[in-house]
């Protein structure tokens, strides 16, 4: 899949176990996430267009796993564990967390992946981003300086992918204060920064920043 994804697309395509994936995060070993993988492929769907982001569903907090991974990846603070589906392949913008994410491929997808450092004046250059595979089965840990937004499909039928986040992350805000700090410019939800490019409407509409600068790449597969 890798050889192929590199075949078919004029930006390089690296895999998560690649070093070069080590500055924005790591791949998890020794966590047993086969209880939500298998509830999300029962009871999930991906939609015919787009993406569908739920932030928490029950049933998956309600696991063994959860309680694992509120005390030791986040240090016993609560967490929620949602999902996005969908058939994006465009890279359309980047947000970030003041936390980590952790994701687990239920398929195989890609992310676009930048640094929160490499935000200049809230503006953000396509080019410094990178794209990483992630193969079906494995789950990474994204540091809270990673910049990454929706997966990318590898295949027709499209993605699903296990999202867990600090609990209330990506849920709206109950009041955004007005402040002279310019990053808050960019706070979009709770826990979430967003710097969207220009073209991408409905980031735009939502109220995401029109930061990013350059063209907003599609992958192939």
């Amino acid at each position: 899949m890798l050889e192929r994804l590199n075949k078919v697309n004029d930006v390089p395509v690296y895999s998560v176990f690649d070093e070069k994936f080590l500055s924005y995060g790591r791949v998890l070993e020794g966590y047993d996430f086969s209880e939500i993988i298998g509830y999300m492929q029962k009871n999930t769907e991906i939609p015919d267009n787009g993406n569908i982001y739920v932030p928490g569903v029950d049933e998956m907090k309600n696991t063994e796993i959860r309680k694992t991974v509120e005390n030791t990846l986040y240090g016993s603070m609560p967490v929620q564990i949602g999902y996005c589906n969908g058939r994006n392949t465009t890279y359309n913008g980047f947000e970030y967390h003041k936390a980590p994410e952790i994701n687990v491929a239920v398929t195989d997808f890609m992310l676009c992946l930048g640094h929160s450092w490499d935000i200049k004046d809230n503006s953000y250059r396509i080019e410094q981003a990178e794209v990483f595979y992630v193969p079906q089965g494995t789950a990474i840990e994204m540091f809270g300086t990673t910049l990454h937004l929706s997966p990318l499909r590898t295949c027709d039928s499209g993605f699903k992918d296990i999202v867990i986040l600090p609990e209330g992350t990506n849920t709206p805000l109950e009041e955004k204060c007005e402040s002279t700090d310019p990053e808050s410019k960019l706070l979009l939800m709770k826990n979430k920064w967003v710097i969207a490019h220009p073209d991408r409407e409905p980031l735009i509409k939502q109220g995401a920043y029109a930061g990013v600068i350059g063209e907003n790449k599609e992958l192939y597969y």
